[in-house]
């Protein structure tokens, strides 16, 4: 298996990775492990740009602000 070694991480990215960590009952490195794997391995969700041209059906139910703040919140 390989070892990733970081160099330069800023301190409060770590203690934040440290808290996450705790939280979720891991380790820090089974933390980057996780995000790592569901940042590279998860199918990215579709951008409202994306859907255009879905018609009605597709959007029909769904609250658009709510939508938005979903899609403004995935980009933090």
């Amino acid at each position: 298996m390989a070892v990733l070694n970081i160099k330069n991480l800023p301190d409060a990215l770590y203690k934040k990775l440290q808290a996450r960590a705790k939280r979720q009952h891991r380790s820090v490195a089974q933390e980057v492990t996780h995000l790592l794997i569901d940042a590279l391995e998860t199918s990215e969700p579709l951008s409202i740009l994306d859907l255009k041209g879905l018609g009605k059906d597709h959007w029909k139910g769904v609250d658009p602000s709510g939508h938005v703040e979903k899609e403004r919140a995935s980009w933090d």
